[in-house]
């Protein structure tokens, strides 16, 4: 991706979110204690979900820059399930309708609970509510796309439940929360897979 220029670069650890824990541990023999020091991001939690239709055995996701998978040298152009933020006062579920009106412009009914599982608990607090969910052409309601004033640029994707299976089967998918859905909708509705 040659259009992205890095302007500035700051080391941001005293920012509110991020912060540098110190610790004492008591050692496995009881005895001695130790200082350990860790940072920490206080990231909040998730929600992330991947619609599928039954009847065309379709998927929807999302294609989305990535600076920080840039920044590592990678294809910085994600493929993903439809994924946020919960904002405060609201439910996983809530924030994840919310985040499909806004990023791939459809309207979900039952939500099918797979997983909360943290994504990096070594250095993040953030824990994120995995979901499947049906859709059909009549609840594709909107563009997406996601907001102009958070400066998403989201590519909506509808591709045939079997190029996920593919790209499972040969290591393809590299977004951990799309890893995980796959082969939850792999397990739990296979004949979308023939």
């Amino acid at each position: 991706m040659s259009d992205i220029r890095i302007e500035e670069r700051e080391t941001l650890i005293d920012r509110p979110r991020v912060k540098t824990e110190r610790l004492v541990l008591s050692r496995p023999d009881g005895e001695t204690r130790e200082q350990v020091e860790r940072i920490v991001h206080d990231h909040g939690s998730a929600a992330a979900v991947l619609p599928y239709d039954p009847v065309r055995k379709t998927v929807l996701l999302t294609r989305q820059l990535r600076f920080p998978v840039y920044v590592r040298g990678d294809e910085a152009l994600l493929v993903e399930p439809c994924a946020g933020l919960i904002d405060p006062g609201e439910t996983a579920e809530e924030a994840i309708r919310r985040e499909a009106m806004e990023e791939i412009g459809t309207r979900l009914d039952t939500l099918e609970k797979i997983a909360e599982v943290y994504t990096s608990p070594g250095f993040m607090t953030e824990k994120i509510a995995l979901y499947l969910a049906v859709y059909g052409p009549q609840d594709r309601v909107a563009d997406g796309g996601g907001l102009e004033e958070e400066h998403e640029h989201i590519e909506v994707l509808e591709w045939p439940a079997t190029r996920l299976r593919t790209m499972l089967d040969v290591g393809e998918i590299n977004d951990a929360k799309l890893l995980m859905l796959t082969q939850a909708l792999l397990a739990r509705r296979p004949e979308l897979f023939d």
